[in-house]
């Protein structure tokens, strides 16, 4: 499926009902206790995120004595803790690097409200696995994505696996949650924007060929790839060239490889 490009910028007709499901939820993710507040943030990186962002609700902030060191100044003080404490709380495979801090949830924006954020919007068909978002979203905001659309039903809350795969990128790149994936790709149409599917089969995703469209690019779910109703959404479909003898690349490799192709400087 296919149309003409355009640079018209409108207003998305569907505004008023563009994910506006925005209350806060404290229960328990995966992979934290039971608190009674929010979830656990672990890592260096994916922690410093969370404080320096304002929009975070922080209740605690618990780190080991080498770890508080490195930390950034904040109004929140950390409570010194031994690294056994912190893997009792996190679990023995969470890679913490000595410090855990315990948030609400970030809001989830409306469309409306960054599409006119610079960079590509990424958009996940049916995206389940919280390490791949979280490796996705570290990818989007090395890259400068303006935000991650995914479809709410099918895709897990934050989490402390998801936020330690992102690395800081979960503070730094709004998701915004749709109820309808193909109803959203038509209001960023109207808005102006070149849907651009990630598949196999398809044209060589090129830089060069896309000029200044602005480009939402759709990545579908391990093995499944884009649904059949995604995929007539989009106005082309693309792949990545590989030369290798390698046929595919899982999803979140195939993101950073192809946000490297949408934002490299024309040739």
């Amino acid at each position: 499926m296919a149309r003409k490009s355009s640079s018209r910028r409108v207003a998305l007709p569907e505004a008023q009902n563009l994910s506006r499901n925005r209350s806060r939820r404290s229960t328990t993710r995966h992979g934290a206790p039971a608190t009674g507040k929010g979830y656990w943030i672990y890592g260096q990186h994916a922690v410093e995120a969370a404080l320096l962002n304002p929009a975070r609700v922080i209740y605690g902030l618990l780190a080991t004595k080498e770890a508080a060191d490195s930390l950034p100044e904040t109004a929140h003080q950390p409570r010194i803790v031994s690294r056994e404490e912190l893997d009792a709380l996190c679990g023995k495979d969470a890679v913490h690097q000595g410090v855990c801090l315990n948030v609400e949830p970030l809001e989830n924006p409306a469309l409306v409200d960054v599409i006119d954020r610079p960079g590509p919007i990424l958009v996940l068909d049916q995206v389940t696995d919280p390490r791949n978002i979280g490796a996705i979203l570290r990818s989007a905001a090395a890259f400068g994505a303006a935000a991650l659309l995914v479809q709410d039903r099918h895709t897990p809350d934050e989490t402390g696996t998801m936020a330690k795969a992102a690395s800081g990128g979960l503070d730094v790149v709004p998701i915004i949650r749709e109820t309808n994936i193909s109803r959203a790709l038509q209001g960023l149409q109207k808005a102006g924007f070149w849907v651009v599917g990630l598949d196999a089969g398809g044209t060589r995703l090129d830089r060069n060929q896309l000029g200044d469209r602005r480009v939402a690019l759709v990545l579908g779910a391990e093995g499944a790839g884009l649904r059949r109703l995604t995929r007539e959404t989009c106005d082309e479909i693309a792949s990545i060239h590989m030369s290798g003898p390698m046929e595919s690349l899982n999803v979140s490799n195939a993101s950073a490889v192809a946000l490297y192709e949408l934002t490299r400087p024309l040739d």
